[in-house]
């Protein structure tokens, strides 16, 4: 599978040469892209594609690190090759057949790594690695040439401004969520009556589409601003940051409050009649027994609340909120490409990052991974 997907991108342009940043451009291949030395790197992708499916997992984590790191380089070198000297205009994006080289050496990799069962520690110096190498990479500027960098390069000061809005909306809601819905979990495991009902309106909370519910954000808030003396210096308003917290914290209670309720009901009846025969209250066993027994279910929570915001946090560009969003809408709206993948691809870099990171975690307070 990863030398049919690796071939078949091969076979497809591997980058787009574009006269500037809004025209039609010319698909090129790799080895189009990058003359003689192309034809020595498509040679090498396809003998490192053919011997990954033959090769013990060692060997194929480092062929398929190896490939990762000689499409994105062979990206900037195309790139690098074929704009001319000084022009700032010309442009050179990344085509379908770099995407699919790409894919198919994650995929290697990823498949590689789960051979492998690496003990925590290795993962987690992995991660550490990877993010490593990629920050090098851009340092480096061997990329700089690209159509996305030069987009980045031209907006360097908004994009971090937007990165840490970005975050804010993210892990604001998260904070949020979890201070409202813990609580609320442990309220309704405690008052089984109010269960249905709370959930039930959460759950009716989580199926309304993400831009309807943006949608409903601004003239209640509107209002509310115009209306409640203090409302609109406190910072609440139809449009911008505030709106889009509100809506990313409503979708973040089901998860949390679901997943809270879930850890109490699977305390084993035995640990709490333990708790009970120690003298413990209710309270001092909630405390002390039942809540730390659901940090792994509470982790799992956090980790879908966490990507899950981290993309819907995008939509917020809609309404003025700010974050990696506001690069996408106004690629779309000027037909720039580009400048939608420097908003998508650091979303999408941060999403995959978040949630490694949170599984790796997980499998940490998993006695039975701790070996493997």
């Amino acid at each position: 599978m990863f030398a049919a997907v690796g071939l078949t991108g091969l076979a497809l342009p591997f980058v787009q040469f574009r006269a500037n940043r809004i025209v039609g451009g010319e698909g090129l291949s790799l080895p189009d892209a990058l003359g003689p030395w192309g034809w020595a790197a498509a040679a090498l992708v396809v003998a490192v594609l053919l011997a990954l499916s033959r090769v013990p997992p060692r060997a194929a984590l480092v062929a398929a690190t190896c490939g990762l790191l000689a499409v994105t380089l062979s990206a900037g070198a195309a790139a690098g090759a074929l704009v001319p000297e000084g022009d700032r205009i010309a442009r050179v994006s990344l085509g379908a057949g770099f995407w699919l080289l790409l894919a198919a050496f994650a995929l290697a990799l990823a498949d590689a790594l789960s051979r492998l069962a690496l003990r925590p520690a290795w993962r987690w110096a992995l991660l550490a690695g990877t993010v490593a190498a990629i920050a090098l990479i851009l340092g480096t500027g061997l990329l700089d040439d690209l159509s996305v960098m030069r987009e980045y390069a031209a907006r360097r000061d908004m994009f971090w401004r937007e990165a840490q809005r970005h975050l804010a909306l993210a892990f604001g809601s998260l904070g949020a969520a979890l201070a409202v819905g813990l609580p609320l979990g442990i309220v309704i495991h405690e008052a089984p009556r109010l269960r249905g009902a709370v959930l039930g309106v959460l759950n009716v909370v989580q199926t309304i589409p993400s831009l309807a519910l943006f949608g409903i954000m601004i003239p209640l808030f509107g209002w509310i601003a115009a209306s409640v003396p203090g409302a609109a210096a406190a910072g609440i308003a139809g449009i911008g940051a505030f709106p889009a917290l509100v809506a990313l914290f409503l979708y973040s209670l089901l998860p949390v409050v679901s997943n809270m309720l879930a850890g109490l009901a699977g305390v084993p009846p035995g640990v709490r009649e333990a708790a009970a025969g120690l003298g413990m209250t209710r309270a001092q066993a909630l405390a002390q027994v039942m809540i730390p027994l659901t940090l792994p279910v509470l982790l799992a929570a956090v980790r879908i609340v966490l990507v899950q915001n981290i993309g819907l946090a995008v939509i917020a560009g809609l309404i003025g909120g700010g974050g990696f969003g506001s690069f996408v809408f106004q690629g779309l709206n000027q037909t720039a490409m580009d400048l939608v993948l420097l908003g998508a691809l650091p979303t999408i870099a941060l999403a995959l990052v978040s949630g490694i990171a949170l599984d790796l975690a997980l499998d940490g307070l998993d006695p039975r991974k701790g070996h493997a």
